[in-house]
């Protein structure tokens, strides 16, 4: 079996919570979060601008059996959506990988961990409402 490469970095150029990150930006985030986690860094692939497009992280998920894992910016550039979210979960975990949030210093490398992930979308999101 080949070894893994390292992992992936995930950036976009939509708004997140209402503002926008410079992609180079995003970009050092990632780069710091992973040398200070020593994670070997790939570069990040960049999201489409399209509102609801996440052909881009599809495409990552696809490269997991290369990969130990991927680094997003940020949890918020995950899909609203739970039950796809959980999907996503579940296929890093599947593949033996982790998944990282860079801003928030989040690692998700179990099935434990993503409840915590969970609890702090779901937060943001009724805070957002209120």
């Amino acid at each position: 079996m080949a070894e893994r490469a390292g992992h992936r970095g995930y950036i976009g150029a939509r708004p997140l919570n209402g503002s926008r990150t410079p992609q180079h930006v995003q970009n050092i985030v990632i780069r710091d979060y992973a040398r200070r986690k020593n994670l070997h860094y790939l570069l990040s692939a960049a999201e489409h601008t399209m509102p609801g497009s996440y052909m881009v992280l599809e495409d990552i998920l696809d490269e997991l059996p290369r990969l130990r894992g991927l680094i997003l910016y940020s949890i918020f550039m995950l899909p609203p959506d739970e039950a796809r979210r959980r999907e996503i979960y579940d296929r890093v975990l599947r593949e033996g990988c982790d998944l990282h949030a860079a801003v928030e210093e989040i690692t998700l490398s179990s099935q434990k961990d993503i409840q915590a992930v969970e609890d702090i979308l779901l937060v943001n999101k009724f805070a957002t409402i209120l």
